[in-house]
């Protein structure tokens, strides 16, 4: 009887602890899918300029418009996974 008390003080010890390894999980995912989505819509940006020969301005308009999309990706994905660990640890 007292090694299951033990055994689950140590649950509720850890899923306190839990909580913020979550959050850091959350973050390094969110830098992770945040760094894959910029660099894909900057080289996106060239190589759609390149291919239809738009020019220095055509080119960084591109990359304007398609790294906007990427950060608004991954602000979702952030919001996303912070309401799904939360509903998760609760």
């Amino acid at each position: 009887m007292a090694g299951s008390q033990e055994a689950g003080s140590n649950v509720a010890g850890s899923k306190g602890a839990r909580h913020g390894g979550n959050l850091f999980t959350v973050l390094s995912a969110t830098a992770l899918i945040a760094t894959e989505a910029l660099a894909t819509a900057v080289a996106a940006g060239w190589a759609l300029a390149g291919l239809l020969n738009l020019g220095d301005v055509g080119e960084y308009a591109l990359m304007g418009l398609f790294s906007l999309t990427a950060v608004y990706v991954s602000v979702v994905y952030f919001r996303r996974a912070v309401r799904v660990e939360a509903s998760l640890t609760v």
